[in-house]
């Protein structure tokens, strides 16, 4: 039996807690977020409690959390205070580095733009400039801004209505869609990691958006009587639309290999073997057969 740490969140410190919060949920992706005070001082800095919320309207929220060792609170959250606008710049991989630069706690005035070295944009519906090296940027108006406390380490959901994007052309496809592939984007782990996300890391998944998959609970309890199927080769044949019907699996069992296996008297070494070959049809993509070898037993 697997061994599990439990621990009430009250019975930590706040640097322990935000250290596990941010090795856990991860990885997240990248607010680069550009803002502007009423004396026309520029700041850009990275926030990774961040993401996409709604696309009508077109919401996009980040966080800038107190600084759990003094409580103090960031030049970002005091712009979009005064100047309710704020542009978010998406990160890749070719920026990552200076973005990391610009998350230096330089004083108050500081342009972090020139600090690490990157081109201001002018905005055409808001104030702040956006990262011209920046893959994609959000102009966005900031339409409330809601503090989930008064301690160190306590978030700020700055709530951002997107109002005009910039999308560097390099990064779309051939049908003028935002290419996965080609962004190379970048998302932030615990500690001082990040992970890059390269071709070699894409996979995709059928979504059963159209139709409803058969589910896990309607294959046969065999498949947990090895571990030769994963969770994810599980995932995979309960996504399958339809249980297959006696003709089609009386056809997969006339099969020459299926038929010796099926011979096969001891029944725990014949599971096995049909569990090898649906996870070998299934590394084959070849889902349609996995599931009707499965149901063979």
């Amino acid at each position: 039996m697997k061994q599990v740490t439990s621990i009430d969140p009250n019975s930590i410190s706040t640097k322990e807690l935000h250290n596990i919060l941010l090795t856990a949920v991860a990885p997240r992706p990248i607010a680069f977020a550009s803002t502007i005070n009423l004396k026309g001082d520029v700041n850009l800095s990275p926030f990774s409690f961040f993401n996409v919320f709604s696309s009508n309207p077109p919401t996009l929220i980040f966080s800038p959390a107190r600084r759990v060792r003094d409580n103090t609170t960031k030049h970002t959250l005091q712009n979009v205070k005064e100047v309710k606008e704020v542009v978010i710049n998406i990160v890749n991989f070719p920026i990552v580095e200076q973005m990391s630069l610009t998350s230096t706690e330089y004083e108050k005035g500081v342009n972090e733009f020139q600090k690490a070295g990157f081109a201001e944009g002018n905005s055409i519906k808001v104030k702040p400039p956006r990262v011209l090296e920046s893959p994609v940027s959000f102009e966005c108006t900031v339409e409330n801004i809601i503090p989930l406390g008064n301690e160190g380490g306590a978030g700020n959901l700055v709530i951002c209505k997107v109002v005009y994007i910039h999308i560097n052309n390099e990064y779309l496809d051939k049908n003028n869609n935002l290419d996965t592939k080609k962004l190379d984007l970048v998302a932030r782990l615990g500690g001082s990691w990040y992970t890059r996300i390269t071709e070699d890391s894409l996979f995709e998944i059928p979504k059963p958006i159209t139709s409803k998959g058969i589910g896990v609970d309607n294959l046969p309890k065999h498949i947990f009587k090895t571990n030769i199927l994963s969770g994810n080769n599980i995932g995979r044949l309960g996504n399958y639309e339809k249980i297959p019907s006696s003709n089609e699996i009386n056809e997969i069992k006339s099969l020459p290999k299926i038929e010796e296996v099926l011979s096969i008297k001891d029944g725990q070494l014949k599971i096995e073997k049909i569990h090898k070959i649906v996870k070998l049809n299934l590394d084959k993509e070849n889902l349609n057969l996995a599931v009707k070898v499965l149901f063979c037993l």
